[in-house]
C-alpha cells in the first residue's frame, strides 16, 4: 500500500466515525432530573458543543434552536410555560442527547445572605416546633431544593440540610399557591454585603463610588483596578493608627468574592425573585458604612446581570425583633418582645446610634425590594423561629409579588405637617385603619421643639394619621417613634396586626 493509499484509507475511516469526533452536548450544572423551571417568562437553557455546532432544546410542544458560539457556548430560551405535569427536557446536538425526566414548572426562589440565611432546618428545627413538623411532613413533591449540586425532592434526607428560613418559606409559599416550588440558596455566616455584589456591580454604582471616593483618596474603580496598591496604602494606614495608639482601620473587603463562589454560576437561570437575610455584619467596604447604598448596588447588579427585568428582592429586617407583636399568642410570632409599659427614662438624640435600624427600613423604598418586618417577630442575632421568619416573607411575596389583597408591613412613616402646637403624622401601610395595643393609650412616639430636647408625646390616631403634642413642646419641630435599641414600648399597628417601623424626622449625617 502506497502512501496515498494509507492516507486515504485513514480520511475515509475518520469521515466514517466523524460523528465520534464530536465533543458532547454538555447542559449547565443547574439542569438535573427533578428541576422546577419558571413560569410565566421566558426560561433560559444553556450549555457547551463544539463551536457552529446546533442545538436543539425540547419541553412539552416546544423545541428551540441555539448555535453554539467559537467559545462554545450556546443558550436556547424557552416561551414563557404554565405549571403542568412532570415532563421531559432533552437537549440535543449531532452526536449526544441528554434527557432530564421528572420537570416541573413553577415558582422559583433564590435565598441568599449570611447566617440566618446559611443555617440548616435540621438545628434549627430542635427549638421550632413548626419547622420540625414541616421536615416530618414530607416527602413534599411539588417543592425541590438546589444547593450546588443537582435538584432534590424535598425530603427527610434533603431539608435538614437545607436553609431553615428559605424551606419555610417556600413551604408556606406552595401551601399557598398550590404549585410547584423550587428554592436554591447561596449564603455565608458571617459575612458582609460588598462581597455578595461583584467588583464590576461596585464599581458601576454611582452613589457607592462616591461615597468610597469621599472616605478614601482612592476611588473605587482604581480599587477595583489595582488592589495592591490600594493594599499599601491601607497597611500604612494601619501602621500610622498603631504608631498613634488607636484601633486601626478594618480591612478592605473582599468585593464579589462570595458572589462569585455562591451565586453567580446560577445566572440566568429563570427566577421569580430572591429572599435576602443579611445584614448583621453590614457592608465592611472600607468608608462605606451605609447598608442602603451598597444593597442599591447589589440588586441593580443582580437584576442587570440575570436579565429578567426588576425581579422581587424581599430583604429581611434588622434588627430582629424589638417589639410586642399584636398577638403575641399568635406561632409566627413565637419568641418575640413581651410588651413594656415603662417609657424609658432616656431618649435617643442621635440618628447615627441607629443608622442601622434605619438603612434597613429605607432598604424598603427600593423598587421592587419590600421589607420583611421583623420587629415583632423573634429576638437576637438567631432567632430560633425560622418558620415564623418564613412565614412572615411568604406573607410580603403573596402581597407584593402575586397580587393578594393583604398588607405587608405595618404602618411606614410618609410625612408630617406641623399645626399650631402639635404635628399630623401620615403614613404609608395604613392597611384596615391605625391601631395600637396593650395599653390604654398610644405611645412610643416623642416630639421635640427647635431646643432639640425629646419629649414622649401624647399620641391620638385621627383617621390615617396621627396628631402628636406636649405641653412643654409650644412650636415642634422633629418627631420620631420607635427609635431605640429596644422599643417594647411602642404599640402602634395597623389594624391588620403589623408593628409601626421605626422612623426619625432629624435630618442628620454619618
Amino acid at each position: 500500500m502506497n502512501k496515498k493509499t494509507v492516507s486515504t484509507s485513514i480520511f475515509l475511516g475518520l469521515a466514517l466515525y466523524a460523528p465520534l469526533l464530536h465533543a458532547a452536548v454538555t447542559i449547565d450544572r443547574m439542569f438535573s432530573d427533578g428541576m422546577v423551571l419558571q413560569r410565566e417568562q421566558s426560561v433560559p437553557v444553556w450549555g457547551t458543543a463544539d463551536a457552529g455546532e446546533s442545538v436543539t432544546v425540547a419541553f412539552r410542544e416546544q423545541s428551540k434552536k441555539a448555535t453554539a458560539g467559537k467559545d462554545g457556548k450556546w443558550m436556547a430560551k424557552l416561551d414563557a410555560l404554565k405549571v403542568g405535569p412532570a415532563g421531559k427536557l432533552t437537549v440535543s446536538g449531532k452526536a449526544s442527547k441528554v434527557q432530564f425526566k421528572d420537570v416541573l414548572v413553577g415558582e422559583v426562589w433564590v435565598g441568599s445572605g449570611q447566617s440566618n440565611m446559611a443555617g440548616g432546618a435540621g438545628g434549627y428545627a430542635k427549638r421550632d416546633t413548626d419547622l420540625a413538623k414541616i421536615i416530618a411532613g414530607g416527602p413534599y413533591q411539588e417543592i425541590r431544593l438546589y444547593a450546588g449540586s443537582a435538584w432534590k425532592v424535598a425530603d427527610k434526607a434533603s431539608m435538614p440540610r437545607f436553609s431553615a428560613i428559605h424551606l419555610s418559606f417556600g413551604y408556606a409559599l406552595q401551601q399557598e399557591l398550590k404549585v410547584p416550588v423550587g428554592l436554591m440558596v447561596g449564603a455565608v455566616g458571617g459575612t458582609p454585603s460588598g462581597r455578595w455584589l461583584s467588583e464590576k456591580m461596585a464599581a458601576a454604582d454611582a452613589e457607592l463610588s462616591k461615597k468610597f471616593k469621599a472616605a478614601n483618596s482612592y476611588s473605587l474603580s482604581d480599587f477595583v483596578n489595582d488592589r495592591e496598591a490600594f493594599m499599601k496604602e491601607w497597611q500604612a494606614k494601619v501602621a500610622k493608627a498603631k504608631a498613634e495608639g488607636k484601633r486601626p482601620p478594618r480591612g478592605p473587603a473582599r468585593i464579589g468574592d462570595l458572589y462569585a463562589r455562591h451565586i453567580e454560576y446560577m445566572v440566568p437561570y429563570g427566577i421569580r425573585g430572591v429572599l435576602w437575610d443579611q445584614g448583621e455584619s453590614k457592608t465592611q467596604i472600607p468608608g462605606v458604612a451605609d447598608q442602603y447604598v451598597v444593597m442599591n448596588a447589589l440588586i441593580t447588579g443582580w437584576r442587570k446581570v440575570w436579565g429578567q427585568g426588576d425581579f422581587h428582592f424581599l430583604h429581611v429586617q434588622k434588627p430582629s425583633g424589638g417589639v410586642c407583636p399584636w398577638d403575641p399568642d399568635n406561632p409566627v410570632n413565637r419568641g418575640a418582645k413581651a410588651f413594656s409599659p415603662s417609657l424609658p427614662g432616656k431618649h435617643f438624640d442621635n440618628p447615627n446610634a441607629l443608622a442601622y435600624h434605619l438603612d434597613h427600613v429605607r432598604m424598603g423604598t427600593l423598587k421592587n425590594a419590600p421589607l420583611v418586618t421583623a420587629l415583632d417577630l423573634g429576638t437576637g442575632v438567631h432567632p430560633s423561629n425560622k418558620s415564623g421568619y418564613g412565614k412572615r416573607a411568604c406573607r410580603v411575596a403573596l402581597g407584593s409579588v402575586y397580587g393578594r389583597k393583604i398588607a405587608i408591613s405595618g404602618p411606614v412613616y410618609k410625612s408630617h405637617k406641623v399645626e399650631g402646637k402639635k404635628i399630623r403624622v401620615s403614613f404609608h401601610h395604613v392597611g384596615k385603619g391605625l391601631a395600637f395595643r396593650h395599653a390604654k393609650a398610644l405611645q412610643g412616639f416623642e416630639i421635640a421643639g427647635a431646643d432639640g430636647k425629646w419629649h414622649w408625646a401624647e399620641a391620638v390616631i385621627d383617621g390615617e394619621s396621627v396628631v402628636l403634642g406636649h405641653p412643654n413642646v409650644s412650636k415642634p419641630v422633629n418627631i420620631q417613634y420607635a427609635f431605640s435599641n429596644n422599643p417594647s414600648y411602642a404599640n402602634f399597628y395597623n389594624k391588620d396586626g403589623l408593628p409601626g417601623l421605626t422612623f426619625t424626622t432629624v435630618k442628620w449625617e454619618r
